[in-house]
């Protein structure tokens, strides 16, 4: 070997030029199409499974809950579509309720060479406070067409008033 092939030569820097920069807008419409589907758009469409239709009813979203507050006792009702009652789980502390609910939903089909089979799955766990210390032993629960009640008594009264506004 010379010397001149021992010697490193320095290398040339090489420019390197992004594909594409993604601007905030396209970044925002991104985000857009993977919140909403775009099923909606074409709803006779054939040719698509229906499996948008099974995919877990919480899909990553938290179901619609109400506390209602009243004078002797508090009402939180939750919408859990999909869940059977043997799939719930629910725990009550003097201020808090926790619920849990998992769904599971398989179908298959076949007719001919055809054939489709799709399952899905979805948990949930939810915990709330309450707007009163409440007797988690007289706590009573009800679940019907996806809609859990519970009716939580109040350890002590709320005391209301009425303001008038002038």
């Amino acid at each position: 070997m010379t010397t001149e092939e021992k010697i490193d030569k320095p290398k040339e820097k090489q420019q390197v030029v992004p594909a594409h920069v993604v601007t905030p807008f396209e970044e925002m419409e991104r985000m857009f199409d993977n919140l909403f589907e775009r099923r909606w758009m074409h709803p006779f469409q054939k040719g698509w499974s229906a499996f948008p239709k099974i995919t877990a009813p919480f899909k990553g979203l938290t179901p619609s809950v109400d506390v209602i507050d009243r004078d002797n006792e508090v009402v939180v009702k939750a919408e859990l579509p999909g869940v059977d009652k043997k799939d719930l789980e629910i725990s009550v502390t003097q201020n808090s309720v926790t619920i849990k609910g998992s769904t599971s939903h398989e179908e298959k089909e076949e007719k001919g060479d055809y054939y489709r089979c799709e399952i899905s799955r979805g948990s949930y766990a939810r915990t709330l406070s309450l707007p009163a210390d409440i007797d988690e032993e007289n706590t009573k629960a009800s679940f019907k067409d996806g809609i859990l009640e519970l009716t939580l008594p109040k350890l002590k009264k709320s005391m209301r008033h009425t303001i008038k506004v002038e």
